[in-house]
């Protein structure tokens, strides 16, 4: 009955739903269950008035989960929520993306996860159970409910509809919303997720095990090499590869001949870090965890920036080997001291993960009852992701499928050729996934090809590219989306 009178409110004027609404400054007085409202005020929205709360949420007697929202006045809003997914080890809110959908009409919330940190660091995490659940779901519940509460108080109303979007970390909170909480959102979008949380820690330590084996780091040259020989041989000269999964890219054609040197050729324990980089983590001769794909090691945003660093001696710079180093050390060992760059990494590793996994982890493939509740979700990943294995996804949507039949009700996943990770690279890789998300809800038709744009990626190669439901690919010819269509490789349907 409430969602129906906002729906009123908003096809007979906005007066209707203005004349209703609680002031800013009355929102400091809500009640909220574990939670209290510490600031309600007046505040601009990109040229729109917007009410901006801060709430301190305290759902255990170790928890300070601090959550903004952001409520657009009168007509204003477009009668919907959006929720923001958080990047990396979080540690403070993502004010930003919270301000710019508010401007774009969504009543808006986000959320620290539960502690104040650099996003590079878990230390907060150090013999603090409570929180690492803050971190990985329970933040996440804690700002849903208060949001909601919060925009029922203010426009005396509820909203039409309620999304979720995030990418990277944010991903994993995405498909966590969906797994764990399948009422909360009607649509949900997951970019590039850390779902495998602790196996993509795992997978990213061993490849930074074999770096650090004597003569095998990679610099920017060996970089450049492996780049230019994966487009000549995937991509026909292209700037990127618009069919990974047909790439069967070895690092080997470059090593280096007998008395061949200098920067022409990989010596063998650089072809060996290369080749555990691509195929993943392995136990014996057994896949573990897929690696990262070939056509973008050498781009800025790449593989230095995430994989090998700057230089061999300043490899810790990389992404890849803080998160990995500060995940190990605080959420599966609670040890300071653990070097993961001597951590046995076979099967000991993946008995020791268990019980993280269970807290961290969005990997459940039973989405039921988030279909049956009617929700949509949309899954992207740059097929040149250095930072989360592109086929990570692919595993997803394997499982999904192998547990739920038929989810084309309900799910799609597109995989962006070129593209990095969440944004950047080679391949033009811009798209509203939260406007796409919205047209499919709202009119109940599935998204098909969908055009990505370069947007201000100077990187890209193109203005635009079709990006097709996985398992279909672009097939055409040309450097822009019209000169492609969607087909289905014979491959893909052999499973």
């Amino acid at each position: 009955m409430r969602t129906l009178l906002l729906a009123a409110a908003l096809l007979f004027g906005g007066a209707a739903a203005a004349h209703a609404e609680t002031s800013c400054a009355d929102l400091a007085k809500a009640k909220l269950p574990h939670a209290e409202v510490t600031q309600a005020v007046e505040a601009d929205a990109g040229g729109k008035p917007a009410c901006k709360i801060l709430v301190t949420s305290r759902p255990s007697a170790d928890s300070d989960i601090r959550i903004e929202v952001w409520i657009p006045r009168g007509e204003a809003w477009n009668g919907k929520y959006v929720q923001v997914g958080n990047g990396g080890l979080a540690g403070a809110v993502p004010s930003a993306a919270i301000r710019a959908r508010a401007a774009s009409g969504y009543a808006a919330a986000g959320t620290d996860d539960g502690h104040e940190a650099d996003g590079r660091s878990a230390e907060w995490a150090y013999h603090h159970p409570e929180k690492i659940k803050d971190f990985a779901w329970r933040s996440l519940k804690a700002t849903t409910d208060a949001a909601k509460a919060l925009i029922s108080d203010q426009k005396g109303v509820a909203y039409i509809r309620s999304y979720f979007v995030g990418c990277s970390a944010g991903g994993r909170e995405a498909l966590m919303e969906a797994q764990r909480f399948p009422n909360d959102f009607d649509g949900i979008v997951a970019g590039a997720p850390a779902n495998y949380n602790t196996l993509g820690t795992a997978g990213r330590a061993y490849m930074m095990q074999a770096l650090s084996r004597p003569g095998a780091y990679l610099g920017k040259p060996e970089l450049e090499l492996l780049q230019t020989a994966a487009l000549k041989q995937c991509a026909d000269g292209g700037a990127f590869i618009r069919d990974q999964a047909a790439c069967r890219f070895d690092p080997k054609v470059l090593q280096c001949k007998a008395g061949q040197a200098g920067e022409a050729c990989l010596t063998a324990p650089q072809v060996a870090a290369a080749k555990a980089i691509y195929s993943g983590r392995k136990i014996g001769e057994r896949s573990v965890f897929p690696g990262y794909m070939p056509g973008g090691e050498a781009l800025e945003g790449g593989w230095q920036a995430w994989i090998t660093g700057p230089t061999a001696q300043a490899n810790d710079k990389a992404a890849g080997y803080q998160f990995s180093s500060q995940v190990m050390k605080y959420f599966i060992y609670d040890d300071p001291r653990f070097d993961f760059l001597k951590a046995d990494l076979g099967p000991k590793f993946d008995r020791d993960r268990q019980g993280p996994a269970k807290i961290l982890d969005a990997v459940s493939p039973d989405l039921t009852a988030f279909a049956r509740h009617g929700g949509k979700l949309i899954q992207y990943h740059g097929w040149n992701d250095p930072a989360l294995a592109p086929r990570g996804s692919l595993r997803y949507a394997g499982e999904l499928a192998a547990k739920m039949g038929d989810t084309s009700g309900f799910y799609r996943l597109y995989m962006v050729p070129g593209m990095l990770h969440c944004r950047g690279g080679a391949g033009p890789g811009e798209v509203d996934w939260l406007g796409v998300l919205d047209d499919w809800v709202s009119h109940t038709k599935p998204p098909a090809a969908i055009v990505a744009s370069a947007g201000d990626n100077k990187q890209a190669a193109a203005k635009s590219q079709l990006l097709c439901p996985y398992p279909a690919v672009a097939r055409g010819h040309g450097d822009e989306a019209s000169g492609y269509r969607c087909e289905t490789p014979k491959r893909a349907k052999k499973g």
